[in-house]
């Protein structure tokens, strides 16, 4: 029903303007006989047909039966010559037209593809109309050639003069408007230029009024106020300005009003014609070239500021938009936010880099879709995100840094039938304006980001007015630094640590876990994991330090045989690089290939959140591990988001129960209770626990009394040197 209200309502529109411009455009035939100087009506058919098909050219039809019976008698042998003259030109130049698709705007293109349609209906209609016009015995004393000419060329000023307005208003956009412009003019400006073409056309009017010979020179007057719109306002305007133009000087013209006189050979209807159809043409086709010209700078100009894969702003985009921000003083409180995915290069390394765009291009919808409508999102380049927070107080800013690391987290991305996650470090500058410049935030903005990720990562860390607020770059660039030096120098050493059975164990031997230490020059005092490994990681020596702490160990058991044969089981610690590189499998094989030591003996340790990160391919790692005869446990488990869902999904010797529930068990019944379920479904698949940061005998005692079996902690004994560790007895004295 809706649809033939708007059909109906569409055709009548239709049918009454072509009637109007018909009975505007009858006023302008001199005697009987003798042809009209102006046909605005043939724009009105041709921009129908050409923007809703050729189907509508029947309104040109009854339009005229309707003008020829009411407002423009002519004898009835004439009436068919009339009705078929507009209807075959109007479906000639709707022919030619539509021959290409028609584009959703009206562009310059299209504008003189319009424009040689409008020739040839004119041509087809003149020649139809004024061969009837004989036929019929209607021409008079006119000559063929002036009818010709008259009729011709007042069709083709009435397509240009009127076609183009229609169509650009009847489009839904009525110039293609990829993103607003903002390079046309003020509203004051266009004020001006409302104001300035009526002015125009009353001058028009006295001017011609005062006679003289030159008197259609002052139809410059419009042309240069179409020539103002054209360069710097909305093409619509010069197209409204073009048609109002051509109706008041058609009118003054065909009615010889204010000094304006109609020609009266053939050559006068040609000139005056062929410059009145230039008047309109031509502020036309330079709105629309300067209006594309406008659009082709900004597409460059976008596409400079825009991220093309994100389709976010940029770096250059958001530090323009921020340092507008910054200039306005009445600006509330913000805050700068810096985000940088969490081992994000481990996505790259195993699932290619089409899926890490595919993750970027998740995380960015997520982000975007946790902010306010006045947030500012920017993708930096890499895995790095900035996010101006306007409005907010420092509580408020935290807050809104929360939920966007809580979006990253909890979106997953899917890739060939595995879901891929990741998680998100994040520095917050809170600030306000006049209170520094955008590249000193962006620096601290930065500088806390790598604070929350030497922090562990996955966390919002809040920059505070103190510079020992925010760890020094440098300072972690110079670990880095130390950490390469001590890996060319091997001044890493090894201590090891007991895991001790809580109940009868079937194999015996020691049970230890190898944790690195690190030996600065000239110092006593070894350096702890804590102090060098987040930098360690940051700056991708982790698979360089696993390599050097298996072949660390296994220099030293096959060094000491009488020792390695008391071993049951040597636990080294993984980072997340070894299970995403290839070679790292490789090294291990023909290391172990080469050694006296059994494979059989080592259970490799990685951290449940690497582990989940990719559980397809932590287990393929596994598998190929366990192909060289080697175990595997869970570092830290129950730490991570629905942990027991992992329990089946990886193939592992051991769960290593994180120390946080262990120390909470004596205060926490709930703690308790975790490590019993983890115990007990550890059990039905036939896994073995280990409880970490076993303190105490009481902690000990309890995690027994669990079913837990293994304890690993200061109850037992305390990390030593490999060489101290060997040299006590296994009971620990």
């Amino acid at each position: 029903m809706q649809a033939i209200t708007a059909t109906l309502s569409r055709s009548l529109l239709l049918v009454g303007m072509y009637l109007g411009l018909a009975a505007f455009a009858s006023q302008f035939i001199a005697m009987p006989g003798t042809v009209a100087l102006f046909w605005p009506a043939s724009g009105v058919a041709l921009a129908a047909v050409t923007r809703y098909g050729l189907r509508w050219v029947w309104i040109v039809p009854v339009a005229m039966a309707i003008a020829h019976v009411t407002i423009s008698p002519v004898p009835a042998a004439f009436v068919p010559y009339s009705l078929l003259s507009n209807t075959l030109g109007v479906l000639a130049g709707g022919w030619f037209v539509r021959r290409v698709q028609v584009p959703g705007h009206l562009d310059i293109r299209f504008a003189f593809r319009i424009l040689r349609g409008g020739m040839l209906m004119a041509l087809i209609s003149a020649l139809i109309g004024v061969g009837g016009m004989v036929a019929s015995g209607l021409l008079g004393e006119s000559s063929e050639l002036d009818a010709l000419v008259k009729w011709s060329m007042g069709d083709l000023l009435g397509i240009v003069s009127v076609a183009p307005a229609l169509l650009m208003i009847s489009f839904r956009k009525p110039i293609d408007t990829t993103e607003q412009t903002s390079d046309y003019g003020t509203e004051n400006e266009k004020l001006a230029w409302n104001m300035a073409l009526a002015a125009s056309f009353l001058l028009l009017a006295w001017g011609g009024s005062q006679g003289g010979p030159f008197v259609l020179g002052l139809a410059s007057l419009p042309l240069s106020i179409m020539v103002w719109s054209a360069l710097r306002l909305e093409p619509i305007r010069t197209a409204i300005a073009v048609l109002l133009s051509e109706l008041l000087i058609g009118m003054l013209v065909g009615l010889g009003l204010a000094g304006f006189q109609q020609p009266v050979l053939a050559l006068d209807s040609a000139i005056l014609l062929g410059y009145l159809c230039l008047l309109a043409i031509l502020p036309i086709i330079l709105a629309l070239t300067v209006h594309e010209r406008r659009l082709a700078a900004l597409s460059l100009a976008t596409h400079a500021n825009t991220d093309s894969l994100t389709g976010l702003p940029n770096r250059a985009a958001f530090e323009t938009r921020v340092n507008r921000i910054l200039g306005d003083p009445g600006e509330p409180p913000m805050a700068l936010a810096y985000l940088d995915l969490d081992n994000f290069s481990l996505i790259n390394d195993t699932s290619s880099h089409a899926a890490g765009d595919r993750m970027i291009v998740g995380v960015a919808g997520a982000l975007a879709s946790s902010l306010r409508q006045d947030d500012l999102l920017a993708y930096l380049g890499a895995d790095e995100f900035a996010v101006l927070l306007r409005n907010r107080n420092p509580t408020m800013a935290r807050e809104a840094a929360v939920a966007l690391s809580r979006a990253v987290e909890h979106y997953r991305c899917q890739w060939q039938g595995n879901a891929m996650a990741t998680s998100a470090s994040i520095g917050v500058v809170p600030f306000r304006t006049g209170e520094a410049k955008f590249a000193d935030l962006l620096s601290k903005a930065d500088a806390a980001c790598f604070t929350a990720k030497e922090l562990g990562g996955n966390r919002v860390f809040l920059a505070g007015g103190r510079a020992s607020d925010v760890l020094d770059r440098t300072a972690s660039m110079r670990w880095a630094l130390r950490i390469r030096e001590a890996l060319e120098q091997h001044r890493f050493v090894l201590h090891a640590q007991t895991i001790a059975p809580l109940h009868a164990n079937p194999e015996p031997g020691r049970h230890f876990e190898l944790l690195i230490r690190l030996k600065e020059p000239g110092q006593e005092t070894l350096l702890m994991p804590g102090q060098f490994m987040p930098a360690a990681e940051r700056f991708g020596l982790g698979l360089r330090i696993d390599r050097e702490v298996v072949m660390l160990a296994l220099d030293w058991l096959e060094a000491h045989p009488e020792q390695a044969a008391q071993v049951a089981t040597c636990s080294i610690n993984l980072s997340g690089e070894a299970m995403v590189d290839e070679s790292f499998i490789g090294f291990v094989a023909e290391r172990l290939r080469n050694s006296s030591f059994p494979g059989s003996r080592i259970c490799f340790e990685v951290t449940e959140t690497s582990a989940v990160r990719d559980l397809a391919r932590a287990q393929r790692f596994i598998d190929e591990m366990r192909a060289l005869g080697c175990r595997f446990a869970l570092d830290d488990f129950g730490t991570g988001f629905c942990s027991f869902s992992y329990l089946r999904a990886l193939d592992v010797d051991y769960f290593k129960i994180d120390g946080s529930f262990v120390r909470e068990m004596d205060s926490s019944p709930l703690a308790a209770e975790v490590v019993r379920s983890i115990t007990k479904i550890s059990h039905l698949l036939m896994k073995q626990t280990i409880a970490e940061h076993t303190e105490t005998a009481a902690q000990r005692d309890a995690l027994a009394a669990l079913g837990v079996d293994f304890a690993q902690g200061y109850a037992i004994d305390r990390p030593m040197p490999l060489d101290d560790y060997f040299s006590q007895r296994q009971d620990g004295t």
